[in-house]
């Protein structure tokens, strides 16, 4: 026993000299502790190596760690008890008590963590319930001169611009399912799996991003001959297994989860867990447990509205309380449409003509003045923006300005369309190295 905690504690050293040598400010730190508060919003203070006592060199102890972290964006709060390993990103609050072997508390300024979270270092520590994402509605559909287009750059391109939430509808299409709008005879833009191939590859090289996928199951009326639905969450099992995104995709401790229950950012990157996927029609969370039901997490506002009044009210599911509103995460839908007919299908299509004044920072009608009312209606921002076309508005990122704002964080990337910003190489960094050799060690041992 002891000859293994001193491997993990070489192992985790390793890890912080490496993390260092990369950045002087940017350290992750692998701990073995029995309480964690993980919540907050405040730029992220790190361990230096001049501040690891020597004890644990010589006796091959690591301590317990304890925490607390305060909330920005919203009030919630954790408070979670695990024997298991925990890599803790750096100490937001200034303030380290380190229990065992010794103790050492400080209120001078610390070093911050630099390494951020979804494009941000404060988003490490909060909950995935308690941030603003920006949506790209019906993702797969970039198709120039086609009218039922939704965006203007591919997948790859939209993660690379900051977008974290995915959206699109499906269909199948001689038995095998396809993204395309309302009819595929309009729009096919490939397969799903195909589709999902390309959001993987792009996990893999992201390892400090979480994202999410919701599913518009665009069959979800067909049925067979005893009335039984022929497309159900089953059906999207092979495409996302076959495109290699099933490792990632993390599986809640319960299917209806409320705001208070997700965990942090910074918990599902060291899980590795980074998927959240949802589906909006014929969940079946017993064959498929990891695909939640949209309905039973997320209430949205009035769906692919025509009317630029967007407002804050319950659009789905119908029925449900304002009490259960306020213990679920909910999307703001601020695409704004016309209504148009094209080879005898009535068909929603984004008013393209608009989207600088909707997918606007302010006035009536702007994404911007959507966000403040649904933070003064609810007490909280929404957690998703659902958008068309979000390259496009009042600048160049706009959108993303609206949501920094809702999440209370300062916005500086360039928009849209250009190589990522963050550390995609297929390499990892020094630093995640070294967190995943600790981990890893700590599983194995």
């Amino acid at each position: 026993m002891k000859r293994r905690t001193i491997i993990l504690n070489f192992l985790w050293l390793a890890g912080l000299v490496a993390a260092q040598e990369e950045s002087p400010s940017q350290v992750v730190v692998t701990l073995t502790g029995t309480n964690r508060v993980t919540t907050g919003a405040d730029a992220t203070p790190t361990l230096s190596l001049s501040e690891i006592p020597t004890s644990i060199i010589a006796t091959g102890e690591i301590p317990s760690v304890s925490m607390s972290i305060d909330s920005a964006n919203a009030t919630a709060s954790t408070s979670t008890s695990s024997e298991d390993e925990l890599t803790v990103i750096g100490d937001p609050t200034g303030t380290t008590t380190l229990m065992g072997n010794m103790t050492s508390t400080s209120t001078s300024a610390r070093p911050t963590n630099t390494q951020p979270c979804n494009n941000y270092p404060e988003f490490c520590y909060r909950r995935y319930s308690n941030i603003t994402e920006v949506c790209a509605h019906n993702s797969p559909f970039v198709r120039k001169n086609n009218a039922g287009a939704n965006q203007e750059y591919g997948v790859v391109h939209q993660l690379n611009d900051g977008i974290r939430m995915l959206q699109g509808q499906t269909h199948l299409v001689n038995g095998t399912l396809h993204y395309c709008h309302t009819s595929c005879d309009l729009l096919d833009a490939g397969t799903v799996e195909d589709y999902l191939r390309e959001v993987a590859g792009w996990v893999e090289t992201h390892p400090f991003d979480v994202i999410t996928i919701l599913i518009g199951n665009g069959d979800y009326e067909l049925t067979d001959s005893s009335g039984n639905p022929l497309v159900t969450s089953s059906n999207y099992v092979e495409p996302i297994t076959n495109a290699g995104l099933l490792p990632y995709i993390y599986q809640p401790p319960k299917t209806a989860m409320n705001v208070s229950d997700w965990p942090t950012l910074g918990e599902l990157i060291i899980s590795g867990k980074r998927v959240i996927m949802f589906i909006d029609y014929n969940f079946d969370t017993d064959a498929v447990p990891w695909m939640l039901w949209e309905f039973y997490n997320i209430w949205e506002t009035p769906y692919s509205p025509t009317d630029a009044g967007f407002p804050c009210t319950l659009g789905r599911p119908a029925g449900i309380s304002e009490e259960k509103m306020r213990s679920m995460m909910f999307m703001a839908n601020h695409n704004l449409n016309v209504d148009v007919r094209i080879a005898d299908i009535d068909l929603l299509i984004p008013n393209t003509v608009e989207l600088n004044v909707t997918n606007g920072l302010n006035g009536s009608g702007s994404l911007g003045a959507m966000t403040n009312e649904c933070t003064s209606d609810w007490g909280r921002p929404p957690n998703f923006l659902l958008v068309d076309y979000y390259d496009r508005g009042s600048f160049p990122g706009s959108v993303f300005e609206v949501a920094a704002r809702a999440n209370n964080v300062t916005y500086n990337r360039n928009c849209c369309g250009k190589v990522s910003l963050a550390a995609s190489t297929t390499h990892p960094s020094a630093a995640y190295l070294g967190l995943i050799i600790a981990v890893a060690v700590g599983l194995i041992l």
